[in-house]
């Protein structure tokens, strides 16, 4: 069950991701209520960079539930836990998050899946963006691109990597590590006829973000 959204979660988040090296920069103006983030997935710093800088809910994997302190910050903070694995389910999961959007608390989700190696996207599962049709109010989508720039490949959580490896490499990692959260441009999923749309619109959006990081100078 869904508790009143008080600000410490969101304070927490942002001092964690500071705490283990995580520079966080906006670009773009989020939305900061009824709203559906979807955004691309490279590490668990994700889930604190961006309840951080909005103080939203996630729908994220179970597993994410027994993570130690990342686990227990995205708990206070209303994370929607989902087993993927459960087909049978998935009316369930979407009951549950038509309920955490009715709370007006923003709502963020990593189509992913999974987390990938930061430079290209995985196939994005539509699934529960079904929550969206018909929509349970008035809500947008703003898609959002995550960029470690030049410390993507230290940062970047995919393979066979184990969590408490990447752990242990992130915080033992020297220095810090720039995050730029790059909020694009909203739009109304009612302008779009079912969940696949959506999925390959925000898609095509981030991938254009990716590839304008890609070409864009590092700095010196």
């Amino acid at each position: 069950m869904l508790h009143l959204h008080s600000p410490w979660p969101q304070r927490f988040l942002g001092l964690a991701a500071r705490s283990v090296g995580a520079r966080v920069t906006r670009s773009g103006r989020p939305v900061l209520h009824d709203v559906f983030y979807i955004s691309n997935h490279v590490s668990w710093i994700d889930i604190l960079a961006m309840g951080g800088a909005t103080g939203c809910a996630f729908v994220s994997k179970d597993d994410v539930g027994r993570w130690p302190i990342v686990g227990w910050l995205a708990a206070q903070n209303n994370t929607i836990l989902i087993d993927r694995s459960n087909r049978a389910s998935v009316g369930q999961q979407i009951e549950t998050v038509r309920a955490a959007i009715a709370a007006h608390q923003p709502i963020a989700l990593f189509p992913e899946g999974t987390t990938g190696n930061g430079h290209e996207l995985l196939p994005f599962k539509p699934t529960l963006l079904a929550v969206l049709f018909p929509p349970p109010r008035a809500i947008r989508i703003q898609p959002v691109f995550i960029d470690y720039g030049e410390a993507t490949d230290d940062i970047a959580w995919h393979g066979q990597e184990g969590a408490g490896s990447n752990a242990k490499r992130i915080l033992e990692r020297p220095g810090t590590a720039p995050v730029t959260l790059h909020f694009l441009e909203p739009f109304d999923p009612g302008d779009h006829p079912d969940r696949k749309a959506i999925a390959a619109e925000v898609r095509n959006r981030i991938e254009a973000a990716l590839a304008a990081s890609v070409r864009a100078p590092r700095p010196v």
